[in-house]
């Protein structure tokens, strides 16, 4: 069987885009919650502006209160200042992000591609000098709300721009536009300009999100980011819903011989816990439909 590590990333982009702002309390349960399900890796929080994001505004406060070395914590940085707030926590890695698009990442970080850019390439050197691994999110890798197509040229010229130092590039199809086939084709021109280990992050904003994870599965990828209870998008772009829900992935998965290392019904309790605490039942279907062959 080859392993897929799964990187949780509804504490952070989950909940961001969700009208109910969780208490720290909340999210503290919630990042648990994943970690007693074998997840390793997760999302706990991000340092914006909590003025754009007023949901991750306690991330601070979330870091603080979780179990240290119980999983790789990831926070997410987008500019100098954002670092800055990120080394006073337990945050184990530092997810950096640039945006594909000139218009997205004006409209997202208030400035152009290249800016972004330059703001990895001052960043990486520091958080190296400091041991914390690196990771950079190329953010509408596959098409871009307001834009329109990527083309395959511009994320080969962005991958190579931000790889130096990083222990791993993320392809994001951040408003889910992508197909399996655009994922074999990009995941292949990124591959053939980084040393860095391959992350795919996709949406089910078109109910193609979980063909096209497991595209990036059969790519050879080995990290794919999925969501609890399949919650969130991005509230910087119109209409961009639906993570995959990380219940759905292994699910998915472990059915197709790829091995994950994940407890199913852990996940599934997880996630009606966490459609109690928004209030709504969560896009997940597999809590919902339960684990097959059925107990």
């Amino acid at each position: 069987m080859s392993a897929i590590q799964i990187v949780e990333v509804g504490p952070r982009d989950g909940l961001q885009n969700e009208a109910v702002t969780l208490s720290t309390d909340t999210k503290v349960e919630f990042i648990s919650r994943c970690v007693a399900a074998g997840i390793t890796r997760i999302e706990a929080a991000s340092f914006v502006n909590p003025k754009r994001v007023p949901q991750m505004a306690d991330g601070e406060a979330v870091l603080e209160r979780l179990v240290p070395a119980a999983a790789s914590y990831i926070g997410l940085v987008l500019n100098e200042r954002g670092f800055r707030r990120a080394l006073t926590t337990q945050v184990t890695e530092v997810n950096l992000v640039v945006m594909v698009s000139d218009t997205f990442s004006l409209k997202n970080q208030g400035m152009t591609t290249a800016e972004a850019i330059g703001a990895v390439q001052a960043i990486v050197p520091r958080a190296q000098a400091v041991g914390l691994p690196v990771s950079v999110t190329m953010s509408a890798s596959f098409g871009c709300p307001y834009e329109g197509e990527i083309e395959v040229s511009r994320l080969v010229d962005v991958a190579a721009a931000v790889s130096d130092g990083i222990e791993e590039l993320a392809i994001a199809d951040t408003i889910g536009v992508a197909v399996p086939a655009d994922v074999y084709r990009r995941v292949d021109a990124v591959r053939a300009v980084t040393d860095a280990r391959l992350r795919v992050h996709v949406h089910n904003t078109r109910n193609t999100g979980y063909a096209s994870a497991l595209a990036a599965a059969d790519a050879g990828v080995t990290v794919l980011d999925a969501s609890l209870g399949g919650i969130g998008g991005c509230p910087f772009a119109p209409r961009a819903t639906g993570n995959i829900a990380t219940e759905d992935l292994v699910f998915a998965l472990e059915r197709s011989g790829f091995e994950t290392g994940l407890d199913l019904d852990v996940l599934c309790a997880a996630s009606e816990w966490l459609g109690g605490q928004l209030g709504r039942p969560t896009p997940g279907l597999v809590a919902k439909a339960g684990p097959f062959p059925p107990v």
